[in-house]
C-alpha cells in the first residue's frame, strides 16, 4: 500500500503545536511534502521564532510519520519564517522592519524598560533579528541596560547606524546626550526626535522592533501611536491597584487608535527574598489577570520582584543573557513566544502588494 500526501496530513492533524495549540495541518505549517516509496520528507514552517524548540517539534512530527513509513526514512526540516503583519489603517510599514511591538505602561516605575529589553533578548535568543528603539526621550535607559556607550556612526551625515550589543540593534536619544543632561523639550520636539530616531536609523532587516514607550497616555504617546506603524502593543503593569488604574488607560488609548493589544505582563508579581526564598505578594495579587478578563486580552505572564533582575539590568547584562537557562529567563522567553505567536496569527501586511498610483498632468 503506497503512502499519499493525504495520509501524511491525516497523521499530522493529530499532532499539536505546543505554542499555538493548533495541529500542524490546521496551522498551515506543513510545507513541501515529498513521498518516495516508503520515505517521507517535509518542512514545518513556523511563523514565529522558536529555535530552542525545533528539536522537540521535529521529534513530535516525525513520530507518527515513522509509524506510517514503517521501515522507510522520515526527514522533517523545522524552521521559522517571520513575515510582516498589518498595522494601523493609513500607515505603511518601514522597508527594513517587519513588525513593530510597542511596550507601554500607564505610569512609570513598573519595570517597563526592563521588560522590553528582556523580551527583545528573548526573541533574539529564539533566532529572530531584533532591534530596540528607546522611545523614552525624557528618561532613556536602554544604553545603560544594554551596556552600550559611545556615539552612533553616520556614513552619509543624514542617517545613523544602530548601536549593538547582545545581538540587538539599538537606537536611543541616550547615545546623543550626556547622561546627566535633562531633556527640557516640549511635546512636538520630542515627537520629532522620536520619528527621526525611528526613520533615520539604518535598521538591518529586523523581524521585530521593540519600542520602549515613554510612560503615560498624553500627547506624545497618542502622536506616536498615530504616526508609527505598530503591529501590536504589550502593556506592563504591577498588581497594585494604582498601577492597574493607569494601565487600563494605556490599553484604552491603543484601542482608540486601532493598535491591537497583544497582552498584559504583570511585573513585580511576587517578591522573593534573596536570603530565605520566601515569596510574598507585596503589591497585591491577581490584578493583571483580572484586567485581562475585563478587556478580553491575553495574560502573557507574571514576573517576580527579585534583586537579581535589578542587578543584572543595572550592570548592562539583562537576565535573559546573564542567566539564559534560569527560571526568570524562561518566563521572559515564554512571554516573548506568546507575543510572536499572536503576531504570526494576525493578518498579513498587503500594502507592499498594492501598486503606487501616481497622477500626472499632461
Amino acid at each position: 500500500m503506497s503512502i499519499t500526501v493525504e495520509d501524511v496530513k491525516a497523521a499530522l492533524s493529530k499532532v499539536i503545536d505546543p505554542n499555538t495549540t493548533k495541529d500542524f495541518v490546521a496551522g498551515k505549517t506543513v510545507k513541501n511534502v515529498q513521498i518516495d516509496g516508503a520515505d517521507i520528507s517535509l518542512d514545518i514552517e513556523l511563523g514565529y521564532p522558536a529555535k530552542s524548540q525545533f528539536d522537540a517539534i521535529r521529534a513530535s512530527v516525525a513520530a507518527p510519520l515513522q509509524v506510517l513509513a514503517g521501515a522507510g526514512k522520515v526527514s522533517v526540516n523545522v524552521y521559522s519564517k517571520i513575515i510582516s503583519h498589518s498595522v494601523q489603517r493609513g500607515l505603511k510599514l518601514m522597508p527594513t522592519v517587519k513588525n513593530i511591538i510597542a511596550v507601554a505602561s500607564g505610569k512609570g516605575g513598573v519595570g517597563k524598560s526592563t521588560t522590553a529589553v528582556n523580551l527583545a533578548l528573548a526573541l533574539a535568543a529564539e533566532g529572530a533579528s531584533v532591534g530596540v528603539l528607546d522611545a523614552d526621550i525624557y528618561g532613556p535607559s536602554q544604553p545603560m541596560m544594554l551596556g552600550i556607550s559611545g556615539r552612533p556612526l553616520t556614513k552619509d551625515g543624514k542617517s545613523m547606524e544602530p548601536m549593538e550589543n547582545h545581538g540587538l540593534q539599538v537606537s536611543s536619544i541616550g547615545f546623543m546626550i550626556d547622561p546627566d543632561e535633562p531633556m527640557v523639550w516640549r511635546g512636538p520636539m520630542v515627537t520629532q526626535a522620536l520619528q527621526q530616531l525611528l526613520e533615520q536609523t539604518n535598521w538591518r532587516d529586523l523581524d521585530y522592533l521593540i519600542v520602549d514607550m515613554p510612560p503615560g497616555t498624553g500627547d506624545i504617546q497618542l502622536t506616536l501611536s498615530q504616526k508609527v506603524p505598530v503591529t501590536g502593543a504589550v502593556i506592563v503593569t504591577t498588581p497594585q491597584d494604582i498601577a492597574l488604574l493607569d494601565a487600563r488607560k494605556g490599553l484604552k488609548m491603543f484601542e482608540k487608535v486601532g493598535i491591537p493589544i497583544l497582552g498584559i505582563v504583570e511585573n513585580m508579581s511576587t517578591h522573593i527574598c534573596s536570603n530565605c526564598g520566601h515569596a510574598e505578594e507585596i503589591f497585591g495579587s491577581g490584578g493583571g489577570a483580572k484586567m485581562c478578563a475585563d478587556f478580553g486580552v491575553e495574560f502573557l505572564g507574571a514576573l517576580p520582584l527579585t534583586m537579581a533582575i535589578r542587578e543584572q539590568t543595572d550592570s548592562g547584562t539583562p537576565t535573559v543573557v546573564a542567566e539564559p537557562d534560569g527560571p526568570v529567563a524562561a518566563i521572559y522567553k515564554d512571554i516573548a513566544r506568546k507575543i510572536a505567536v499572536q503576531i504570526a496569527e494576525k493578518a498579513k501586511d498587503m500594502t507592499s502588494k498594492f501598486p503606487s498610483i501616481v497622477i500626472k498632468n499632461d
